[in-house]
């Protein structure tokens, strides 16, 4: 289960990393705005000596790639990561020439080159990313170089000396590679998140559509009864009447035979069905509990199942397909990562209800320990951690925590070794009496 959903939410995480053209779009009219408004202000209103041509050449091709753009692909169109890489280079090539001309480094909107960058760390596979920030880093390397001049008021030159503009490139260089790891981390981690609570809601729906499979086979038998019914009685009137007849006699007779005992299975299909629907819907703690537990007795591992409390008085619940699984996939974990053993507690009172689950391996990592119920976080290997530390226990402790269970993770005492996972609720969530 776990790797199949994994592999399920790796192809959805390369599709989410593709960035909309419509929002590149709209991002680089806002760029072609702001740097026409400043060629304004600076050419027009302050009136600094500006090559104004080449300034108004450098936004146009902008403006045209981005008019062109609009006009040649729908607004839902997403770019793969080659035409994404070209298009942000394309802008840090035209943003590194305006700057270039208007004074390199010393240009205050120099640390502009920036954004290109953390654009393509925040939505790009992270190969094309690195080649687009080495490509930055080349790009304000020339303009520490640059011959030109900053715009400023006639007859004052100013002169940056050499060991500002390293400051400068330094600190140009140091924030884009600080807000580019940061901002490929943040999306990486919302995007693994998006994709396991996508992973999550597949398995609550596979899990409610298994318990529905019962209340499907009681609509289907009521629904086939009555033409069923139908083919019986015309089965009989063409029995009486060809009862005679050496050709049909045999034929209508297995008719009726096969159609009566079509009306047993039916019968005893419904009668199962209604026979059972209050214990498929509520159960006694007691009960769901040893049905969760008892599949993960036939593994070679001990299971116990220790009941603190009297089963007079114990809540009953409502079925909840979110709470079968989690706790099913975390004894399960602690199955595949004892040596000998697993104990499964039961606990409840007027407060709570609570589940203890240890077993006998080595124990979490302390590494791992701190970092379980994220996604992905798939260290398995037996001689290193106890239980499950894939997506399946970042979906199993999703799942309580929506039905209002808290989940503690840790170690059992130096002297016996293992993993403990308690889970408890207060008791007025789990016990569908207390609602009624």
């Amino acid at each position: 289960m776990i790797d199949n959903t994994e592999g399920y939410t790796l192809e959805d995480r390369h599709n989410s990393r593709r960035l909309r053209l419509q929002t590149l779009v709209r991002l680089r009219w806002l760029a072609v705005g702001g740097q026409a408004l400043t060629v304004f202000i600076v050419a027009f209103w302050l009136k600094f000596p500006l090559p104004l041509i080449a300034s108004s050449s450098l936004i146009a091709a902008l403006a045209w790639v981005n008019f062109y753009l609009t006009i040649r692909y729908p607004p839902t169109h997403r770019l793969e990561p080659p035409a994404a890489f070209a298009l942000l280079g394309f802008d840090l090539l035209q943003l590194c020439a305006l700057l270039f001309i208007t004074g390199g480094l010393a240009n205050p909107f120099a640390a502009l080159v920036c954004v290109p960058v953390i654009i393509s760390f925040a939505s790009q596979p992270i190969r094309y990313s690195t080649a687009l920030i080495g490509f930055a880093m080349v790009c304000i390397t020339v303009l520490a170089f640059s011959p030109f001049p900053l715009p400023w008021f006639d007859g004052v030159e100013i002169n940056v000396h050499n060991v500002m503009q390293f400051g400068v490139w330094c600190s140009i260089a140091s924030t884009m590679a600080f807000a580019a790891f940061y901002a490929y981390r943040v999306s990486m981690e919302a995007s693994q998140l998006a994709d396991a609570l996508a992973a999550t809601e597949l398995v609550l729906q596979r899990e409610k559509h298994l318990s529905q499979l019962d209340g499907l086979a009681a609509a289907a038998a009521h629904e086939l009864g009555t033409p069923l019914a139908t083919i019986s009685v015309v089965a009989k009137e063409m029995e009486r009447e060809l009862k005679d007849d050496d050709r049909f006699r045999e034929d209508v007779m297995l008719l009726r035979s096969q159609s009566e005992r079509c009306r047993d299975i039916l019968r005893r299909l419904t009668t199962l069905s209604s026979e059972g629907e209050a214990h498929m819907r509520r159960l006694p703690l007691s009960s769901m509990i040893e049905e969760i537990v008892a599949p993960h007795r036939e593994f070679g591992i001990a299971l116990e199942l220790i009941e603190k409390s009297p089963r007079k008085g114990e809540p009953v619940t409502d079925r909840n397909a979110g709470i079968m699984y989690g706790l099913g996939n975390l004894i399960e974990n602690a199955v595949d990562y004892a040596r000998e053993k697993v104990i499964v507690t039961v606990e409840h009172d007027h407060d709570k209800v609570l589940i203890v689950i240890e077993d006998d391996g080595n124990g979490y990592a302390p590494d791992i320990l701190t970092r379980i119920g994220e996604p992905y976080v798939t260290k398995r290997q037996k001689e290193d951690t106890a239980g499950g530390l894939g997506l399946g226990l970042f979906i199993a402790k999703t799942l309580l925590e929506r039905s209002g269970a808290s989940l503690v993770f840790e170690n059992r005492d130096p002297e016996s070794a293992g993993a403990r996972i308690r889970i408890e609720w207060p008791r007025m969530l789990i016990d569908a009496n207390s609602t009624k």
